[in-house]
């Protein structure tokens, strides 16, 4: 049996208007401490959004999460938060905002392989 390693993710949400707090889920980001693991993945159902809301350009909107999915993965890029540690950049990422992307709040759990439960979070969470 393998060993169970305590991770945490967030739901990573699309919010167009702040003030009605309506959203819909586009990724889901996951950290493991132990494994020294953090990643995100994302899907953009742009027919989704534009019935949403028809005032985001989808084009903008992916440049942001690839912003995102570059400060979670430490890619050298524009942004400082970029250089720190995996768990600043979990908890940078993760932080309370009011923007158009949004996380929901940080849950825990236990599982044997992070790249296999963030996929699997995904599918259960974003398709």
């Amino acid at each position: 049996m393998q060993e169970q390693n305590l991770f945490e993710y967030a739901v990573i949400r699309v919010v167009p208007r702040v003030e009605r707090e309506e959203f819909f889920n586009v990724g889901v980001v996951l950290f493991c401490q132990k494994k020294r693991f953090l990643d995100a993945l994302f899907y953009l159902d742009e027919h989704k959004l534009r019935a949403f809301c028809k005032e985001i350009d989808p084009e903008v909107l992916q440049e942001h999460l690839s912003a995102f999915k570059e400060i979670c993965c430490g890619t050298p890029s524009k942004s400082p938060i970029a250089s720190l540690d995996a768990a600043s950049r979990f908890r940078w990422l993760t932080a309370t905002r009011s923007t158009v992307l949004q996380s929901s709040k940080v849950h825990p759990g236990f599982c044997e392989n992070p790249q296999q439960k963030l996929q699997q979070l995904f599918e259960q969470m974003v398709k």
